[in-house]
């Protein structure tokens, strides 16, 4: 499994998270030095490699095309 915008983010100075934010049980979360980039909720049934993948396209989203997801907050 290849997660370059992982990669890349963590080598920038950026960091992902994963676990509990308040009352969701599994979630991953990616930001820069200036912004949350993507808040995921982990699916019924995801596989963590599947969310890992999931996070891996929703910063190239953001960075690429200024999407930013937010699963979390709706």
């Amino acid at each position: 499994m290849k997660l370059e915008n992982i990669e890349l983010l963590i080598d920038g100075s950026g960091e992902i998270t994963i676990g509990r934010v308040g009352p969701v049980s599994c979630a991953a979360t990616a930001s820069d030095e200036d912004q949350c980039l993507a808040m995921l909720v982990r699916r019924p049934e995801e596989s963590f490699e599947d969310l890992l993948t999931r996070l891996d396209r929703a910063i190239a989203d953001a960075v690429e095309d200024q999407i930013f997801v937010d699963e979390i907050n709706g």
